[in-house]
């Protein structure tokens, strides 16, 4: 196996994301503080996943047990043939920058989405300070689990198409540090409107590791707490190591002092991008 080449992986300039773990015992429920730090491969878009995850809310989401619930809308409702569609926004959301959120940041961020292709509706327009009614073409009683796409984020002033470092948006975290293909540092917002429900770290940080072998290395070593597709050699038998979805099909490998809810996405590596929010770090 490759040894862990301390100084490429220190030249980054995410020293910081590389210290050694804590190995402290993990209780059941999802605990506040601490950072993740993350191993990432690079042909499979796993940073930006994960930033957008971290960083950027949609209107709905789909839970960790599948379940489909409320995000940046509070709630939606439709007629029988599903073809026009009335959603409430959430009320005291602020972007990173302080402002506030509002109807129009999110009929610009779905009309760009529509000029790009992801999403497909008639007209849209707002009703009341929070309210949006949507017009599809067709009727689509699947509309409510078409917004959860994590590609349909919610931006400021409807600037979905910029870089992650310069698009703002409502997410648990806010971008310290990003370079595309490389490192990431997050910083969780203060009094953010999941607090006590998602956001449990105090910063989330990765690394792109191409080497799947020096990812395994660097989890096994206690460099990182986390390693997406990692080798598998050498660490099935490692007891202080825990693998999802199971140690024959090793999706990720994390340090035992990681939480996780009961049920992960399976939809990608990254807990359907969700990770920062959702896993949490033992004190």
């Amino acid at each position: 196996m490759t040894r862990l080449d301390r100084r490429a992986l220190f030249s980054s300039g995410a020293a910081a994301a590389l210290l050694a773990a804590t190995g402290v015992s993990l209780d059941a429920a999802p605990r506040m503080g601490g950072r993740l730090r993350i191993a990432l491969p690079r042909e499979d878009d796993s940073l930006h996943r994960l930033v957008q995850g971290a960083g950027f809310d949609t209107l709905t989401e789909v839970a960790a047990n599948g379940a489909l619930q409320a995000e940046l809308a509070s709630r939606w409702e439709t007629g029988a043939d599903a073809r026009i569609w009335q959603l409430e926004l959430r009320s005291g959301v602020n972007f990173h920058d302080g402002r506030k959120l509002t109807a129009r940041d999110v009929m610009d961020s779905l009309s760009a989405h529509r000029a790009a292709g992801r999403i497909s509706f008639e007209s849209i327009r707002a009703d009341g300070p929070l309210g949006i009614r949507l017009d599809l073409a067709r009727g689509n009683p699947d509309l409510p689990f078409l917004l959860a796409d994590p590609a349909l984020r919610i931006c400021a002033d409807g600037a979905v198409d910029l870089p992650l470092d310069q698009a703002v948006g409502t997410g648990c975290y806010r971008t310290e540090r990003l370079q595309a293909g490389r490192h990431y540092l997050g910083h969780k917002v203060a009094d953010h409107y999941k607090n006590g429900r998602a956001g449990w770290l105090d910063s989330i940080q990765a690394l792109v590791i191409p080497d799947p072998a020096v990812r395994a290395e660097a989890v096994r070593d206690g460099y990182v707490d986390v390693a997406v597709l990692p080798k598998p050699e050498d660490l099935r038998e490692r007891t202080n190591l825990i693998f999802h979805p199971s140690p024959g099909d090793m999706v990720l490998a994390a340090q035992n002092t990681v939480g996780m809810p009961r049920m992960i996405g399976t939809r990608g590596a990254l807990d359907d991008g969700r990770l920062a929010e959702r896993w949490w770090q033992g004190a």
